[in-house]
């Protein structure tokens, strides 16, 4: 489920409630796992990922618990392999909208190729708000083929993994280092160690790295600098039938509901308090994570990062511009060596 569609529930509950404690209810709405929401509701999506679900349930799925609060994350690891990834892709108009398709053949599981038995690191992908392993699952055959074991991880609250609710990064950063945990206790936690998220996960891989030293490079791609302007955006983009004020009077509770000060939700705070260096990635037509909104961060980075922008790429077709992301994100990989 994506955020798009969970604005599709406020509005019929809202008015079923006759307002009362609107706030409230809509906070505890932003907050609830993704996965707890039936399938049956999803809005449309104007991207569409084509490619056999072998792909992704060829590769062995484990789950490792984490917390507090408690919690078992799904993961599934990709060894470096020559995968013979091919990707094509075709982009239209729907109503002025533009809609994308991106299709990927590969063969799994793949022959092994010179980095097979020596990895060259580790990249743990992190989706975004919504999806799961799924979205991220090219990346990992790509950088796989380029020498890279690459951990595919649905977080808390989303695909297969648990948890009631999610919290924007409070938890999630903690999940993730104690998966890291579980991967070198299995041998499996080949260094350097990197990240590459995509919206909400390019989030939460950027606080990520200014709280575990063992994050050596990151690669953000379509990363909020605050999450209420992202939210907001997204009910313009999508929904612009939805009152904002509802939108608004949620964001205005959500941080009683996570138990955490309003600025801590923002990327922003996290980057004030502990700037790290990484590789920023924006859309030049994103309209959700707007250039300006990653050229915020990119003002709170250390000395040597860098920010690309890719022309024409919206919000959610960005992290699949791999004619355009490719190149620099090995050249950034390359760096955690």
């Amino acid at each position: 489920m994506t955020f798009s569609t969970l604005l599709r529930w406020l509005l019929p509950l809202m008015l079923a409630l006759g307002c009362t404690g609107c706030g409230t209810v809509a906070a505890h709405l932003l907050a609830r796992a993704p996965n707890r929401y039936p399938d049956w509701f999803d809005a449309e999506a104007p991207v569409t990922l084509a490619f056999s679900p072998k792909l992704l349930t060829n590769f062995t799925a484990h789950v490792v618990a984490v917390g507090p609060p408690a919690a078992q994350l799904s993961y599934r690891v990709v060894e470096p392999a020559d995968y013979g990834l091919k990707i094509t892709s075709t982009n239209w108009l729907d109503h002025g909208r533009k809609e994308f398709q991106f299709d990927f053949r590969a063969t799994v599981p793949g022959r092994s190729n010179v980095w097979t038995t020596a990895p060259r690191g580790t990249v743990v992908l992190l989706h975004g708000y919504g999806l799961a392993q799924f979205s991220m699952m090219p990346w990992a055959l790509r950088l796989g083929e380029a020498g890279w074991r690459c951990v595919l991880v649905d977080l808390r609250g989303h695909g297969r993994s648990t948890g009631k609710q999610i919290y924007f990064g409070k938890y999630e950063t903690r999940d993730l280092s104690q998966l890291l945990d579980a991967l070198a206790r299995d041998g499996q936690l080949q260094t350097p160690v990197a990240a590459m998220g995509e919206s909400y996960g390019a989030a939460l891989a950027l606080r990520w790295q200014a709280v575990d030293p063992r994050i050596q490079a990151v690669v953000a791609v379509a990363p909020y600098a605050s999450l209420s302007n992202a939210v907001l955006n997204i009910r313009r983009d999508y929904a612009a039938w939805m009152p904002a004020w509802i939108i608004r009077s949620g964001l205005i509770q959500l941080p009683k509901v996570l138990d955490q000060p309003a600025s801590e939700l923002d990327t922003t705070t996290a980057l004030r308090r502990q700037p790290v260096r990484a590789l920023l990635v924006a859309g030049a037509e994103d309209q959700i994570a707007p250039v300006s909104e990653v050229e915020r961060l990119q003002a709170l980075m250390l000395p040597g990062s860098r920010l690309l922008v890719v022309p024409e790429a919206t919000h959610e077709s960005l992290t699949y511009y791999f004619s355009d992301l490719l190149g620099p994100v090995l050249s950034w990989l390359e760096r955690a060596n």
